[in-house]
């Protein structure tokens, strides 16, 4: 048999098997045989001594959120090839930022698709937020028309515009009223969508902080000093306020029926929220997302280093509530782990807390974070960090078993990993615009040498090949 690519001698992480030594053979982007020693590859990728997974689904992105579209889905999905993620699943939303309009999506969403279309390294797909009640009532045909099955909603803009210290949110929504009474609108809108398409999960994901509580403890933290540190951001931000809204919006999604995903949990108190809320309400789809830096990051580090570059929501939190997250990824209460990436320039940081923007990258390092800090550091095993990073996400978000799987007849999205690989993390190294990074200067093991997408090697040895080859995924 001739195949057009042919990776030899690694072995092969299964996701929910484990680990087998055997050659991968592609044709037309599809994986078309695993066995022994294949022969006939137009091209050959040697993985002698290498590991080859999946390629990685970052769930968690922000294209477009500060700088426009086109832009940043070059530069920043090209960043993603570095961490081996084949596929990300990009936010949007109506509003300030992004396109800073508002309108139907039947009107806008094409407008996002042709902003990033021939521009993107990685194959990709969007999440989008109800943000108006008209929008609310186009989710079944954005399901049908445009293969859309995951939806968002933010809690903590709910009266209360962050960005203006104002209480006066319709500004920045550019809605007429984002309560949690349209968020049990969106949930039943939801739900209609699944009962409609039951062959594809159609869900909500929840950035869970409790607005009000957040415009008390802000105020304290304003009245008592004002620091300008990423400490005075937790402080105004406590993981109460993400206990809260998990309760609010688990007991709204019982009610509704809706299957929800909990968005970047960053505390070991929010975690405990999600486990009693799985435990309050069994038969309700709960999935629980947690990031690299919050996984990783403490406020106390960041804040010795100086600068304002780790803000981001929620807040990065303590060194023990790294440690509970760890424990939720070793446990299995968390599905998967995203980066949450938003390209975000130091100039955009400033030196005031609470104008600076939030958010930053860190899509270059799915993987070799979870190499090396999960399996490295505290023994989880191989085909546990691909399901964490790749078949997880792929599985909750409509994309299984054409990605996220090693599968005959997947797409030949493929990374090949060195876990003996050590390198200390520069911003430059990692491929994005960003011109800073809240990881630099971290040692960390285990790293992609080689990514494949769909069959064609996208980056390797530190370099992208070629222009964007990635395409619109449709997820339903």
């Amino acid at each position: 048999m001739s195949f057009d690519l042919v990776i030899k001698g690694g072995t092969l992480v299964i996701p929910f098997t484990g680990e087998v030594k055997a050659d991968v053979g592609v044709i037309d982007g599809k994986i078309a045989a695993i066995g022994a020693d294949l022969q006939g590859g137009k091209k050959v990728v040697d993985a002698t001594g290498k590991y080859v997974a999946p390629g990685a689904v970052d769930a968690h992105f922000h294209i477009g959120i500060y700088r426009p579209l086109a832009q940043d889905a070059f530069e920043e999905t090209r960043s993603s090839l570095v961490g081996g993620a084949t596929t990300v699943i990009s936010y949007f939303r109506t509003g300030q930022h992004y396109l800073n309009k508002t309108g139907t999506y039947a009107d806008i969403f094409p407008e996002v698709l042709d902003a990033v279309k021939g521009q993107v390294h990685t194959d990709v797909g969007f999440h989008l937020a109800p943000m108006t009640a008209g929008q609310v009532d186009e989710v079944g045909s954005l399901v049908k028309n445009h293969g859309i099955p995951s939806y968002k909603y933010y809690m903590f803009y709910k009266g209360f515009n962050l960005a203006a210290n104002s209480r006066d949110s319709k500004a920045f929504t550019m809605s007429e009223e984002y309560d949690l009474g349209h968020l049990f609108s969106i949930m039943e809108s939801v739900s209609a969508a699944q009962k409609a398409n039951p062959q594809t999960r159609v869900s909500l994901s929840l950035h869970c902080e409790q607005s009000e509580l957040m415009r008390l403890f802000i105020d304290r933290v304003q009245t008592n000093g004002n620091a300008q540190t990423l400490k005075a951001y937790s402080d105004g931000r406590p993981p109460l306020t993400e206990e809260v809204a998990i309760g609010e919006a688990t007991t709204l999604a019982a009610a509704a029926g809706t299957n929800i995903n909990l968005l970047h949990v960053s505390s070991g108190p929010a975690l405990n929220a999600a486990r009693r809320a799985r435990a309050t309400y069994p038969n309700t789809d709960m999935r629980v997302e947690v990031t690299l830096h919050h996984l990783c990051l403490d406020y106390e580090t960041l804040d010795r280093k100086g600068g304002l570059g780790g803000k981001v929501n929620p807040p990065i939190r303590t060194k023990g509530d790294n440690e509970e997250l760890w424990s939720g990824v070793l446990d299995g209460t968390v599905s998967w782990v995203a980066s949450d990436h938003a390209c975000c320039m130091e100039e955009e940081k400033g030196d005031q807390l609470w104008p600076a923007l939030p958010g930053f990258g860190g899509t270059a390092l799915l993987y070799p974070v979870l190499l090396s800090e999960g399996h490295h550091k505290r023994g989880l095993s191989l085909s546990r960090v691909v399901e964490l990073a790749s078949s997880n996400p792929a599985k909750a978000y409509g994309l299984w078993p054409q990605k996220g799987s090693m599968n005959i007849g997947a797409d030949a999205d493929l990374v090949v990993l060195d876990l003996d690989k050590k390198a200390t993390v520069t911003t430059e190294m990692l491929l994005s615009a960003q011109d800073h990074c809240p990881f630099e200067g971290v040692e960390v093991q285990g790293w992609p040498e080689t990514t494949v997408l769909r069959g064609n090697v996208v980056y390797t040895n530190g370099e992208v090949q070629g222009a964007p080859t990635g395409q619109y995924v449709r997820r339903a």
